[in-house]
């Protein structure tokens, strides 16, 4: 694989998991303890904190990318293993 085709598969990885980070330890200003700001939905984050966020979610998708990138290396998951396409009779893909 080349670097630049890693490259883009790894963006694609640190967009998706932050979808999955982005729910987790968020707390509202209710459950804070602080006061409801007037404008604001209730359920929006008491404390925003970016760069915390962004550190959790470079760890989950690097972590997902080396998986990625060894499955790819050493074939442990492939189309013919997986049954439901029936592919147990066609030629190997590389």
């Amino acid at each position: 694989m080349r670097w630049t085709s890693a490259v883009a598969i790894y963006i694609l990885f640190w967009a998706m998991s932050v979808f999955l980070v982005l729910p987790f330890g968020v707390r509202t200003g209710h459950e804070a303890g602080a006061d409801h700001v007037v404008g604001t939905a209730e359920s929006a984050p008491h404390e925003f904190r970016p760069g915390r966020i962004a550190v959790r979610v470079t760890v989950v998708a690097t972590v997902l990318f080396v998986l990625f990138q060894l499955n790819y290396r050493y074939d442990w998951i492939t189309a013919q293993t997986l049954t439901f396409f029936n592919l147990q009779d066609a030629p190997p893909l590389r």
